[in-house]
C-alpha cells in the first residue's frame, strides 16, 4: 500500500515522503524522502522495492496523479502487478499505510525539525528501520516487522535439489 505524507525543513520548504507498507506484515518497505515526488519516483521506489522482494501481487493506492499516472500504470502492467484504488474520500480502505502515516507522524514528523533534506532523508531512514526491527505489533503476535517476515519466509517450502 502506498500513500504520501507532508512536512517541511525549517527554512519552509516542502518535504514529500513516498511511504509503502506491506500490508501482511506491515513492513515499511519505503519511506522516500524528496521535495517533490512524482510518477517516475513512484515507479523507481517499486522497481527497487521489487528487485529485493519481487512483485507483489497487487499495490493500493489513492487517486492522486502520481499513482493514476501512466508510468504506474505501465509498471503494473508489464511486471503483472494488480492495482487496487481505493474509492475517493475513503481513507479507511487504505488503513494499513493510514495507520503507519499516523505512527510516523506522531512518532516522528511532529517531533523532529528537519534543518536540511539530507537530515530528513537519515533521521527518517533510521526511524524507518526502527519501526521494521525494534516495535512489536500486536496483530503479528507481538514480533515486529521484519522478524514476522523472517518467520515467514523461513517457512516457505524449499525447493529440493
Amino acid at each position: 500500500a502506498g500513500d504520501f505524507q507532508f512536512d517541511q525543513t525549517a527554512d519552509g520548504r516542502a518535504l514529500r515522503l513516498l511511504n509503502i507498507v506491506d500490508e501482511y506484515t506491515r513492513e515499511a518497505l519505503a519511506m522516500h524522502v524528496k521535495r517533490n515526488i512524482d510518477a517516475d519516483h513512484v515507479v523507481a521506489t517499486l522497481d527497487r522495492i521489487a528487485t529485493v522482494r519481487g512483485y507483489p501481487t497487487y499495490v493500493r493506492f489513492d487517486n492522486g496523479p502520481e499513482f493514476c499516472a501512466y508510468a504506474v500504470a505501465d509498471w503494473c502492467k508489464s511486471s503483472g502487478v494488480g492495482v487496487i484504488f481505493i474509492d475517493p474520500g475513503s481513507p479507511w480502505q487504505n488503513a494499513y499505510v493510514e495507520s503507519f502515516n499516523g505512527r510516523a507522524r506522531d512518532e516522528l514528523l511532529n517531533s523532529e525539525r528537519f534543518d536540511s533534506l539530507l537530515e530528513a532523508k537519515v533521521v527518517i531512514s533510521d526511524w524507518r528501520i526502527d519501526y521494521n526491527t525494534r516495535r512489536p505489533h500486536s496483530s503479528l503476535g507481538m514480533l515486529t516487522p521484519a522478524a514476522y517476515a523472517a518467520r515467514l519466509t523461513s517457512l516457505q517450502p524449499q525447493p529440493a535439489l
